[in-house]
């Protein structure tokens, strides 16, 4: 079963020089080796292989990284159904948005703000399993892409926001998108930076490779036409690329749309600890022990 919207292979194969239908070979031979891992469709292969610019060892790596964190983070990859309170109640909080825009450079742009500015209305780890969802459909439905930037207007995030943010989560949260997720990420730009978001970055620095801590860019609009198109980006930002409101309407049809797919991603397409070859993984060897981290206090 495969989301609404996906990408071609057909289209994949033309557009990737690189892509080779040995190379996926090769990594479907591996597969059946690993019995611990799920049965995994070829459009998902095919991302794996572009997110690691087609190296075959750094992509059986982050496959084993992409489906062993997915089971043992349940609180961003468990209970994905669009339908729960739980989940829609974030909606009205935060946004995540793809762009219908790329960069001059072929990259993905996904955009995001906080739109509701009362912090006890944001839940970090429902906001987040929000974000990877809507994420998810967008590789799926572009396919293979050049990289992908991030551009977050941070304005309404307040002290009160980070509170609620629990330290444990952001390394689990960091490590996926560093070793784990089948993406090229690029940039990183913050715009209308707070106090709030300067905290929020030294809470996020110790579990940082340097190379995502050099992508991050604390931009203003003018800076940031540098590197993407700004009439790309909502009207409420300084684009044309419509309203936040609308943007967000499209995103939540499309997750309603896939509620299938998620239902069933969650039940088929994680690992079996117990047919792992030698020792079986838990969250404690992937992440440390829980209460080592607690959520941070603010006054």
């Amino acid at each position: 079963m495969l989301p609404t919207n996906t990408y071609s292979l057909k289209e994949a194969f033309k557009k990737n020089p690189d892509l080779k239908e040995s190379d996926l070979q090769i990594i479907r031979e591996w597969l059946d080796k690993q019995p611990h891992l799920p049965k995994i469709e070829d459009i998902y292969l095919v991302l794996f292989l572009n997110s690691n610019y087609y190296k075959l060892e750094p992509t059986k790596i982050t496959i084993e990284n992409f489906y062993t964190v997915r089971t043992h983070v349940p609180e961003f990859f468990s209970n994905r159904d669009p339908f729960l309170k739980e989940i829609r109640t974030q909606f009205n909080v935060i946004s995540h948005i793809p762009l219908k825009k790329m960069t001059n450079e072929g990259y993905q742009i996904i955009f995001g703000n906080v739109i509701d500015p009362e912090p006890s209305h944001y839940v970090f780890y429902e906001s987040v399993k929000y974000f990877f969802m809507v994420a998810e459909l967008a590789n799926i439905k572009e396919g293979p892409t050049k990289g992908l930037v991030y551009i977050g207007d941070v304005q309404n995030l307040s002290l009160g926001h980070v509170s609620r943010i629990n330290l444990m989560g952001i390394k689990k949260f960091l490590y996926f998108i560093q070793e784990a997720a089948p993406i090229r990420l690029k940039q990183i730009h913050i715009l209308n930076s707070t106090p709030a978001m300067e905290l929020l970055m030294n809470m996020c620095k110790p579990f940082m490779k340097k190379e995502l801590y050099e992508m991050i860019h604390f931009s203003t609009l003018e800076s940031l036409e540098k590197f993407i198109p700004v009439d790309a980006l909502p009207n409420e930002i300084g684009g044309k690329g419509g309203n936040v409101k609308d943007l967000v309407n499209e995103q939540i049809k499309l997750l309603d749309e896939n509620r299938e797919w998620f239902l069933k991603e969650e039940i088929t397409m994680r690992t079996n600890e117990s047919l792992r070859v030698g020792k079986p993984k838990s969250s404690n060897d992937l992440f440390g022990v829980e209460g080592s981290f607690k959520k941070i206090e603010i006054d």
